[in-house]
């Protein structure tokens, strides 16, 4: 018997054209769209479906962003499938900002909400570190002991710590920039297949990020969360999580913590798992999930054609 899981993607799933031909062809998922413009006060959508590439890429953009487009194809699929995920899936969890995109997918966030949450998610990740003195870098076939091992002998007093532990041998490292050109260095010194920088405006999920942290605290404890109506995957602990306020507080923590994708796939797989679809923009979770778990069958759905394969399979 088959048992599904809907996943969510993070930053860096972002391109200009996504959504627009689920907001042309459902109904469903053009109210998805209006309500995130709405309750940001801007024309998000139109950013999406046909604005620069750049300005979408602000941190403060994508991530309401591809939210955006994760709900709208859970809509999608729910309108013309005439069921609700929870009667589908057994979990749902998310990468990064994907984990609100879960959350929302669960009904624990509200759309409106969930959009408003990210944009200041964005702003503050942006506000914590000046731009330029922090970064990242994605070190490719390395384990997560190689990895710590290589921020210990790079890091010389400075931060650098495991942002993302995404499996299949990709992890990600986060800090100060200077740390960060001496742990590509460090790298290749070890004989790490390759360790290139990230292109992105900030150390994002590393103690550098704790302003943020502290701005998420505040708008956190006064949102509406809700018990989801299936377990959700927590970033920070790789576990399931139903209690509203574990939810809260995972969120806060997950600005600084690790994103623990690789283990999260394992507990999917340990429980009983045998289906991972991937809603929104992009393929990237199902190519990690192809190396961490092989055994798994994975789809993609961001497209209407690709909703209608899917719900062929459901």
């Amino acid at each position: 018997m088959s048992v599904h899981a809907f996943v969510f993607p993070g930053q860096g799933s972002q391109s200009v054209g996504m959504g627009q031909a689920l907001n042309e062809a459902f109904a469903s998922s053009r109210a998805v769209f209006q309500e995130v413009d709405e309750a940001l006060g801007d024309h998000l959508s139109r950013l999406m479906f046909s604005g620069d590439a750049d300005e979408l890429t602000r941190t403060e953009n994508a991530q309401p962003a591809l939210f955006a487009v994760s709900l709208a194809a859970v809509r999608a699929l729910e309108s013309e499938g005439g069921f609700k995920l929870a009667d589908k899936a057994a979990l749902v969890a998310g990468h990064s900002l994907g984990e609100y995109s879960a959350l929302a997918a669960a009904g624990t966030l509200g759309i409106a909400e969930g959009a408003r949450l990210l944009r200041l998610r964005g702003q503050a990740m942006q506000r914590a570190v000046p731009a330029g003195e922090g970064g990242m870098a994605a070190l490719l076939g390395v384990d997560a002991a190689q990895a710590r091992s290589i921020c210990d002998e790079a890091s010389q007093g400075e931060t650098l710590e495991i942002a993302n532990d995404n499996g299949g041998g990709q992890i990600v490292v986060s800090g100060v920039m200077s740390a960060i050109d001496r742990a590509i260095v460090v790298a290749k010194e070890h004989g790490i297949k390759r360790a290139v920088k990230l292109p992105v405006s900030a150390p994002f999920h590393s103690s550098l990020m704790a302003p943020a942290a502290r701005e998420m605290e505040e708008a956190l404890a006064t949102a509406t969360l809700n018990p989801p109506s299936i377990p959700v995957i927590a970033n920070v602990t790789a576990a399931k999580v139903t209690d509203p306020a574990v939810i809260r507080d995972l969120l806060v923590k997950q600005v600084t913590g690790t994103v623990r994708w690789r283990e999260s796939v394992q507990t999917m797989v340990a429980m009983g798992v045998t289906n991972m679809h991937e809603l929104g923009a992009g393929k990237v979770l199902c190519g990690l999930a192809r190396r961490i778990a092989p055994e798994l069958a994975t789809s993609n759905a961001g497209t209407p054609a690709e909703i209608e394969a899917l719900l062929k399979t459901l």
